[in-house]
């Protein structure tokens, strides 16, 4: 092999190398902005769970500790989609997602993988995970990259199906 191919060789494998490393740090910045829009989106809905002095409604219940404790979500409901007006009991167990018959919710969309994604308790609260779907799940208008809590009220969008917790 001459030198010159081998020069250029050594050049081919450094701008892989910078490609690698750029998309790396794009990608951390793509992470790093999800985390931040999702911690504004609980910031934004514990802010509208608060009651307003001029209504003087408790929506909440404040402890002595200082936590406010919300009202626990009772059921799982289709609200759009093949299934609108399928209605899920939540109790303790996770409730998994997709067209899969194995699935707590058979979805019938075509857009949904066969075990699309998982709702899960976790304390007093609720999680809701992509299992690697091929279209995404999406948690009001943001995609899911990782586990993220959910609030009485958010919608829960796979495919054409839209899913809410409610209480």
């Amino acid at each position: 092999m001459s030198e010159l191919a081998i020069t250029v060789l050594q050049f081919g494998l450094l701008l892989l190398l910078w490609i690698l490393i750029l998309s790396i740090i794009a990608a951390q910045g793509r992470d790093m902005m999800v985390s931040k829009r999702a911690r504004t989106r609980a910031n934004r809905s514990a802010a509208q769970t608060a009651p307003a002095p001029e209504q003087g409604g408790t929506p909440a219940t404040v402890h002595h500790s200082g936590q406010t404790q919300r009202p626990r979500p009772k059921r799982l409901v289709i609200s759009e989609g093949p299934l609108v007006g399928t209605e899920v009991e939540l109790g303790s167990a996770p409730i998994m997602m997709g067209r899969a018959q194995e699935c707590t919710v058979v979805l019938e969309d075509d857009y949904a993988s066969g075990k699309h994604a998982r709702l899960f308790p976790q304390g007093s609260r609720w999680f809701l995970e992509d299992l690697g779907s091929t279209n995404g799940t999406w948690l009001g208008d943001e995609q899911l990259t990782r586990a993220s809590t959910v609030e009485p009220g958010d919608r829960i969008r796979i495919g054409k199906t839209v899913l809410e917790l409610r209480t």
